[in-house]
């Protein structure tokens, strides 16, 4: 079986040839990092729009700038369990800080976010033919998570 984890050079290649035929491609991003119910509901609802569902994750470098003390899983765990979910079609690492290059890479459809970003901040929305916000669901996080657990000891 064909791995669902590919690099920025194959990623591009299939992009390309995903558009050739027609496939409405789909990108979102984020660390994934505890990966929970809203995680979840969150990647069912972006690939409903569109073909194709391609996960833009933060590596271990990129997860470490912007959220310290994290990641909890490393980036090969994290992709391994976005890469088993039935939904998501391709995970691609990026180690900046935005993925922002990758998505001049992918040059999506849709470009998909959480709905606590402003479609006008989001990185990437001049690239993407459409951009989309998602409904988290309320009192669910990674952050949460860990403070749960933190709160257990």
């Amino acid at each position: 079986m064909k791995t669902k984890i590919i690099d920025r050079a194959e990623i591009q290649n299939i992009a390309a040839q995903l558009k050739q035929q027609g496939k409405k491609i789909v990108f979102t991003n984020g660390c994934f990092d505890i990966l929970h119910v809203g995680h979840v509901r969150y990647l069912m609802e972006a690939k409903k729009l569109g073909d194709i569902l391609i996960v833009g994750l933060n590596a271990d470098s990129s997860v470490s700038r912007i959220k310290p003390g994290r990641p909890v899983n490393s980036e090969k765990d994290r992709a391994e369990v976005l890469a088993a979910l039935h939904m998501v079609d391709y995970v691609t690492l990026f180690s900046e800080d935005t993925p922002y290059e990758l998505i001049k890479t992918v040059q999506p459809d849709v470009l998909v976010k959480g709905s606590d970003w402003n479609v006008k901040d989001i990185i990437g929305a001049d690239i993407a033919k459409e951009v989309r916000t998602i409904p988290f669901i309320e009192g669910v996080s990674t952050t949460g998570l860990i403070k749960k657990i933190q709160d257990m000891k």
